[in-house]
């Protein structure tokens, strides 16, 4: 039986630069760091990759777990340009509930986080998207 969701895991160029976001700015905390060089079979079988080379930082906040990778191998293929959108099969976006939509977002705003819109108001929940520094989508959600 499936009790919940324990982390989302999101792979990066610049561990430090994503990190500080998700910590400096969104408040999660470092709950453990791992490095590998290549030389652990069991995880280039989880993951269906030869020779993987990397570091992980697993973050929390209250219950959310979020894991950062930094792969060294296999070689990165290159970025693509613009963010991706939305729309684009696979995960779209992580979703952070807040107490006072309208003061995260400003000061993420201010702090030169990029947003799509400012808060937009569903009748139950104020809502939007911004993007971290890499890119992906997270969104800001207070319920009413």
């Amino acid at each position: 039986m499936i009790r919940a969701i324990h982390h989302v895991a999101l792979s990066t160029a610049n561990l430090a630069r994503l990190q500080a976001f998700y910590c400096g700015l969104l408040g999660f905390t470092e709950l453990s760091r791992t490095t590998w060089k290549g030389d652990q079979h069991k995880i280039d079988l989880v993951m269906a990759l030869p020779g993987t080379a990397a570091t992980t930082v697993m973050l929390q906040l209250g219950a959310t777990c979020v894991e950062l990778f930094q792969f060294e191998a296999p070689a990165q293929p290159l970025p693509a340009e613009g963010d991706r959108p939305v729309h684009k099969h696979g995960i779209t976006h992580l979703c952070f509930d807040v107490d006072d939509v309208e003061a995260e977002y400003q000061r993420l705003l201010a702090a030169g986080v990029r947003f799509h819109t400012p808060p937009q108001d569903f009748g139950t929940a104020r809502a939007t998207y911004g993007r971290d520094p890499d890119g992906n989508v997270f969104e800001l959600q207070q319920l009413m």
